[in-house]
């Protein structure tokens, strides 16, 4: 199927979250809780993805589900008989928390089916997304609200049209735990061009310290690209693939992938232990929770270093 591809330019308005993984990270819970509605505080990891993608202009939300998932739907739905009773409890602060996710964005979902992997979760939204720039935000990476990477994103996709991917530097003996691109130098410091994308490599074999993190802002040509992606590690059809296949195509046909160098903070919920500090990190930045918390930790810590004896 041929599209059209938009030029630099074009705005970007959706936003497509994939969100049908099993979660087995963090079984038992969830066998019966969506992974993206484990609480992150008082709020659902999703609340701030969402939250995050309207701070940025796109409140048109596509979830890619699965199986199970219906609670991430009617957490961002109305719940008339608990509105009801707080009502007539008179309790208007808790009603406003309630109400909030419903008038967060317009939130659509569509299913994936089987768990190809997240080319082929991007590849479901096509029939919403269109011929249109789109955004996808992983749920596993939470953005700092301080930070937010997303604007810059879009202008450099508004500059040089084609896709764009956010980039952060880490570790070298980390980098096989994420996609990782070659890059070369722009004008600008925070822009990079990118020339290579390899999906998971080994430290000795990576061509940069470059990881992806988990958001994009996608040409639609990657859609036609997908369909003809075959699968690669895991049996799955894998995103950076597609993109790699984008790199050399000219921008006006939608190819060209440029990278934003980001260095604020990322929390990562994808496993236990990254999501426990994740949780005691932006409690302890709360001002209702934090200075309690804060003392407490000081404490607990203390109690727990070995004697000096």
């Amino acid at each position: 199927m041929q599209q059209t591809s938009p030029q630099a330019g074009d705005q970007v308005t959706k936003a497509v979250v994939p969100v049908a993984g099993l979660g087995t990270r963090f079984l038992p819970a969830t066998k019966s809780v969506p992974k993206e509605m484990l609480p992150v505080v008082d709020r659902p990891a999703i609340h701030y993805v969402v939250e995050e993608a309207v701070t940025a202009g796109l409140a048109d939300v596509l979830f890619i589900n699965g199986r199970g998932k219906q609670a991430l739907e009617d957490y961002f739905d109305h719940n008339t008989e608990l509105e009801a009773s707080l009502r007539a409890k008179g309790d208007e602060a808790k009603l406003r928390l309630v109400n909030e996710p419903t008038e967060l964005a317009q939130i659509h979902s569509v299913r994936q089916g089987a768990p190809l992997g997240l080319g082929h979760a991007v590849l479901m939204a096509q029939q919403h997304v269109g011929q249109e720039p789109f955004a996808v935000l992983l749920g596993d990476d939470l953005i700092d609200a301080a930070n937010p990477i997303l604007e810059r994103m879009l202008q450099v996709r508004e500059q040089h049209g084609g896709s764009v991917l956010c980039l952060m530097e880490v570790p070298r003996e980390d980098i096989a735990l994420y996609g990782c691109a070659a890059v070369s130098a722009t004008d600008e410091d925070d822009v990079l061009q990118v020339t290579g994308l390899v999906e998971k490599p080994p430290a000795e074999e990576a061509p940069s310290s470059y990881a992806i993190i988990g958001r994009y802002i996608l040409d639609p040509k990657v859609f036609d690209v997908l369909e003809r992606t075959e699968p690669g590690k895991g049996g799955e059809i894998q995103l950076t693939d597609a993109l790699a296949a984008l790199i050399d195509m000219p921008v006006e046909a939608g190819g060209g992938v440029h990278g934003v160098v980001f260095d604020g903070l990322r929390y990562d919920t994808g496993d236990r232990h990254s999501y426990l500090t994740t949780v005691i990190r932006l409690a302890c930045e709360r001002d209702d929770l934090g200075p309690r918390l804060r003392e407490w930790l000081r404490g607990y810590v203390s109690s727990e270093m070995p004697s000096a004896d």
